[in-house]
């Protein structure tokens, strides 16, 4: 059976002047040599996803029910904002000009473990995310967890 990468944690970081994010280690072991990075579908943010999880991903994109004019646009952007990437032997992840501008990343950033992939945030985005405690103890119940 194979394992199924798992991302947690956050890291703060700062960008070169090329624009390069250093990819924490403990990321990069799971993302593997060669790995995808892209827009978040829903969020203002990046994503990068190992090439299995990837593969799924676009699996789902595939076998979409409903493939209306919204789905074919939201799959083309995202699509068109998308490149196989690795890292260099210093573990630095050159981020695209045009992506780094599509996530309003500058100088700094935060990277995020999100199960499936990692999600490399600007600051001040990701500070304004955090959940309500209301939300938080409904998400924990439709779960079970609480």
């Amino acid at each position: 059976m194979s394992r199924v990468a798992r991302f947690t944690g956050k890291s703060e970081h700062s960008l070169d002047e090329k624009g390069r994010l250093v990819v924490p280690a403990r990321y990069r072991e799971r993302l593997g040599t060669g790995f995808i990075v892209s827009l978040a579908a829903a969020d203002p943010c990046l994503v990068l996803y190992p090439l299995p999880e990837w593969d799924a991903f676009c699996r789902r994109l595939e076998e979409a029910p409903v493939k209306d004019a919204a789905f074919r646009n939201v799959v083309r952007h995202m699509l068109a904002n998308t490149e196989e990437v690795s890292c260099d032997a210093q573990g630095r992840l050159l981020i695209p000009t045009g992506l780094r501008a599509e996530a309003s990343i500058e100088r700094e950033a935060v990277t995020v473990g999100a199960l499936t992939h990692v999600e490399v945030w600007n600051p001040a985005r990701f500070d304004a995310l955090r959940p309500s405690k209301e939300d938080a103890i409904r998400v924990a119940a439709e779960l079970g967890l609480y």
